[in-house]
């Protein structure tokens, strides 16, 4: 075993090739990968249009459900019960154009949830049974008008 040194002593010396060899294989790696990171995939990036609602339309006007700060109904203007709402929202959206059917819902921010989802599942009774109502017209000819659309509005505690 050579030890290098004087009287046999070891080198105190760093032996540099195996680092060398290291970097030298690092920059391979970095030189072969570094012009696949570079590329980009070309994107889309969606542009914000801020546009006013339509007016209301007189012949149709929009449908309001309204949960109050007392957990109570309103159809438009009409107290209502919640076992009632599908049987009174069905034959008015029936009136609305086809594919153009909304309802908007505004809710009281101090009302638990589980009154908005119930107040939504009546909502989509009324959908489907209006759907099927329409489809069953000759008259229509078989189009069911689509689903209702329902916008929620969350109006906060005064």
């Amino acid at each position: 075993m050579d030890t290098g040194g004087i009287k046999g002593k070891a080198k105190s010396e760093i032996n540099v090739t195996p680092l060398i060899d290291v970097v030298l294989v690092l920059l391979i790696v970095f030189i072969v990968l570094v012009p696949g990171l570079t590329k980009a995939l070309p994107v889309a990036v969606p542009q914000v249009v801020k546009t006013s609602p339509p007016p209301p339309d007189p012949h149709n006007p929009p449908l309001v459900v309204t949960v109050d700060e007392k957990g109570g109904l309103l159809l438009q203007s009409d107290r209502i019960d919640l076992s009632r709402l599908a049987d009174a929202l069905a034959p008015v959206v029936q009136l609305q154009p086809a594919g153009m059917r909304r309802v908007f819902l505004k809710v009281d921010g101090e009302q638990p949830w589980q009154k908005v989802v119930d107040v939504l599942d009546q909502i989509r009774v009324a959908s489907e049974r209006a759907r099927k109502e329409t489809a069953a017209k000759p008259e229509w000819g078989g189009r069911d008008g689509g689903d209702i659309k329902v916008a929620i509005t969350l109006r906060k505690p005064v």
